[in-house]
């Protein structure tokens, strides 16, 4: 069931967006930008770490994007994956995107004006089925509490990834006693949302509270500690749909 099958949104579907569009405004309120400011060394050591590990492993699978293929970031966000994969050489023209929340939309389309960036549901994709060879979920999973909605946002997914596409998923694993907001997805839920891909997950992200404490002293110590899979909180996978033809 998607929103093109119906008249109108299901109340489940009005009630978690009123809920996520609630938790944006809490958190903008509440939250300082500079905590996850790019600036910071937490995350670039963060983003640094964690885009290495998503070019081995697309690498790996023999679905590193190519000129031409079209690029899919469900939930961007501000900016998201999106300015990695132009460093990636993917063009700005081959970027799609859909966000929830216009402010942070517009943001990024002030960063890439060229790219095809929409603010809407991801429980109803605006494009065609098996459009994008690479699909970009980060951080959105965890922020859906209603499993309804994780099913339908996961069959678009799904429906909107190419033959031999993959999606690159990133996002943490275990719950956060401070805010009952998020919930930690695991290996065997993210096998249960994608039970037609295949692929790898591994573990990654040396623990964010760890992280903020020890990058700005000292990135070798931050560096030892991540290599131990018990200090890591983050999962990233690359799932493919169907045989990989590269």
């Amino acid at each position: 069931m998607t929103l093109s099958k119906q008249a109108e949104p299901a109340d489940f579907i009005v009630a978690e967006r009123e809920r996520i569009q609630h938790e944006y405004h809490r958190r903008a309120l509440e939250i300082s930008p500079d905590l996850y400011a790019g600036q910071q060394p937490a995350s670039r050591f963060i983003y640094e770490n964690r885009s290495r590990t998503g070019v081995a492993m697309l690498h790996r699978l023999n679905v590193f994007p190519q000129p031409g293929d079209q690029c899919l970031e469900v939930g961007f966000g501000n900016i998201g994956w999106l300015n990695e994969l132009v460093r990636w050489k993917v063009s700005e023209s081959d970027l799609h995107g859909i966000e929830l929340d216009p402010n942070r939309a517009n943001t990024a389309r002030v960063i890439l004006p060229e790219a095809d960036l929409r603010t809407g549901d991801a429980v109803e994709l605006p494009w065609a089925g098996e459009t994008f060879q690479l699909v970009v979920v980060s951080t959105l999973f965890t922020s859906l509490l209603d499993n309804r909605v994780r099913r339908l946002i996961a069959d678009e997914i799904v429906r909107v990834l190419a033959p031999g596409g993959a999606l690159l998923w990133y996002d943490f694993a275990y719950n956060n006693p401070r805010n009952p907001n998020v919930r930690g997805i695991g290996r065997a839920e993210i096998k249960k949302l994608f039970p037609s891909l295949h692929g790898k997950i591994k573990t990654v992200t040396l623990a964010p509270p760890l992280t903020r404490l020890l990058a700005p002293r000292s990135w070798a110590v931050a560096t030892l500690l991540d290599s131990i899979p018990l200090l890591r909180t983050h999962l990233m996978a690359v799932l493919l749909k169907g045989k990989c033809s590269r």
